[in-house]
């Protein structure tokens, strides 16, 4: 019996890969078709309501995924060896997720203007290797734009957090 030698630290199967990501799909397909129903998904006097097709969508996102999800589990001991990413190749692309997703919970907490200036700083210094000057003059730069067009042209609330309260928006 040959034994398969196992992955490093890291490595990530294409069975795995392929049936997390069929698994994620059916439960988005749930909530659109929970949600679809919550709304209706009948036909009004006034033509389809405003589930309807969200709901029938959600249907057949569900369906394929379930699909690949079970040709998955009977295709799993052939799919063994197959390596859909290994550690090394997962590291740079975890390297920039993370702070990404570090930026989208800081949106929430301390604002999108604030949040923006740290998360462009941040990559400038660490990722780009740029000095300070360049750094602080982009980072403060994109979000202070940002604001006047959004805020004070388009008139589009973003996300604010406590800064932007202290100086009064």
């Amino acid at each position: 019996m040959e034994t398969r030698e196992k992955g490093a630290r890291g490595d990530v199967e294409l069975r795995w890969a392929e049936l997390i990501v069929a698994l994620l799909v059916v439960a988005g397909a749930l909530v659109v078709m929970v949600d679809s129903l919550r709304v209706g998904i009948a036909w009004g006097d006034d033509g389809p309501k405003a589930g309807y097709f969200p709901f029938f969508i959600g249907c057949i996102l569900g369906s394929a995924a379930l699909w690949i999800a079970a040709r998955t589990l009977v295709a799993w001991k052939s799919l063994g060896d197959k390596m859909f990413v290994t550690g090394a190749e997962l590291r740079p692309v975890l390297s920039m997720l993370l702070p990404t997703i570090a930026y989208v919970i800081g949106i929430y907490f301390i604002g999108i203007y604030v949040a923006s200036a740290i998360y462009i700083a941040a990559f400038m210094v660490w990722q780009g290797k740029y000095g300070w000057l360049p750094t602080l003059a982009t980072s403060v730069g994109v979000p202070l734009a940002i604001f006047l067009m959004f805020e004070m042209w388009f008139l589009v609330p973003l996300p604010k957090g406590p800064f932007e309260k202290l100086i009064g928006y």
